[in-house]
């Protein structure tokens, strides 16, 4: 009985029909993914950032302007964008 049940599943799955295997429940811990590394992200480009931006006004008070106006405008947008 059983095997008439599996050919009739058979023939009504297409040819393009794929098969998913549920994963186990727990699934483990992956090494390779970071967690809790966040806020020690966000530390380091706020360093590179200033240090860019000190680097830059060093050579350019213009240019230093310029980027910190285009920061704070892309910071204001940001926020404005992610709001609405």
């Amino acid at each position: 009985m059983n095997l008439v049940t599996l050919e009739f599943l058979m023939l009504q799955r297409s040819p393009d029909t794929i098969e998913e295997i549920p994963a186990p429940s727990p699934t483990p811990p992956d090494p390779l993914i970071a967690r809790g590394l966040q806020r020690e992200q966000y530390l380091g480009i706020a360093i590179l950032a200033v240090s860019l931006i000190a680097a830059v006004g060093y050579f350019s008070r213009r240019f230093e302007y310029a980027l910190l106006f285009a920061f704070a405008l892309s910071i204001v947008l940001i926020v404005f964008f992610l709001t609405i």
